[in-house]
């Protein structure tokens, strides 16, 4: 087993010390998925349409047509949902990331001038908001590239951040060939950042969530309230504050969390956060500098 590629270990018994600055109990972290507009349609080429994180549960691909209800779920996220966050979150001036997908930052220059105007952190969410499981390398390799260049156009500068999200076995490889990022967030493995040893770059896996997130909406036996979500992020929030020495994600997406009943239960978590002196609202970047800072890489290990 001295071979088996997986770290089932981790920190163990004994996570690092997180010395989140100003003596915090907890980073939080808040992303918001911008998607909209690079999901799968037959308009940018792909076969079907989308059937992924919308109010149609279970909704299944149509092969060769464009799925005109699927279409306008997404446009609501780019049209209404994310100035409804925007706002959310500019008038209680806390820190986001957005994990930005370049083709949907490129239809929406207004929406990425308002990111940049509120001083949020852009990571890079890739070219496509598709899954790449059995996409062939040479072309997840030249969809990264494309998502740089994009990237930097549309922004101003390269993405510190990479999260595919929906991604492949080789993924996590071509990002630390090719990314230069100074943190993954392709990870759900733990409550704090670790270093991934695998490849000849070291990478910094920034860990990213999928239960303390607005996706549970549009998944069978999902949250189907805002309350539910609010409790269940609350819960997590207190167990992870009693712990100590951690972070949370929460993640967002336009068209879901920017429904108006849904930021009305994250308006409330962000109330009962703020309650706490010791709860540090962060960028994920900024987790990533300061881990990087007190925990710096060691020599890979070959």
């Amino acid at each position: 087993m001295t071979d088996y590629p997986r770290d089932l270990l981790g920190y163990g018994q004994r996570p690092p010390a997180a010395d989140w600055p100003g003596g915090a109990r907890t980073a939080v972290q808040f992303v918001i998925n911008y998607e909209e507009g690079a999901e799968n349609c037959v308009l940018h080429g792909d076969s079907a349409s989308e059937a992924f994180l919308s109010e149609i549960v279970g909704a299944a691909a149509v092969e060769g047509q464009r799925h005109m209800n699927m279409e306008s779920l997404y446009e609501y996220g780019a049209r209404a949902g994310f100035w409804r966050l925007h706002r959310l979150f500019s008038e209680l001036k806390v820190p986001v990331t957005v994990f930005g997908v370049a083709m949907a930052l490129q239809r929406n220059p207004e929406a990425v001038a308002a990111m940049l105007e509120a001083n949020w952190e852009i990571a890079s969410h890739g070219y496509r908001w598709v899954d790449y499981q059995f996409i062939d390398e040479a072309t997840e390799r030249k969809h990264l590239r494309e998502a740089l260049e994009i990237h930097i156009r549309v922004t101003g500068e390269r993405p510190a951040g990479w999260y595919l999200g929906r991604c492949s076995p080789q993924s996590h490889r071509i990002a630390a060939e090719e990314g230069d990022f100074t943190y993954n967030s392709d990870t759900y493995a733990d409550d704090v950042p670790y270093w991934d040893y695998s490849f000849d770059t070291p990478q910094l896996m920034v860990p990213y969530t999928l239960d303390a997130n607005d996706m549970r909406f549009a998944t069978p036996q999902g949250f189907n309230s805002g309350q539910q979500f609010f409790d269940y992020l609350k819960d997590s929030f207190d167990v992870l504050h009693a712990e100590g020495g951690r972070m949370m994600s929460i993640g967002l997406h336009c068209r879901l969390a920017g429904r108006p009943g849904r930021t009305a239960a994250v308006a409330r978590f962000l109330d009962y956060v703020m309650s706490h002196d010791d709860a540090w609202l962060t960028t994920r970047l900024d987790i990533a500098n300061h881990w990087r800072e007190r925990h710096p890489a060691k020599a890979a290990v070959k």
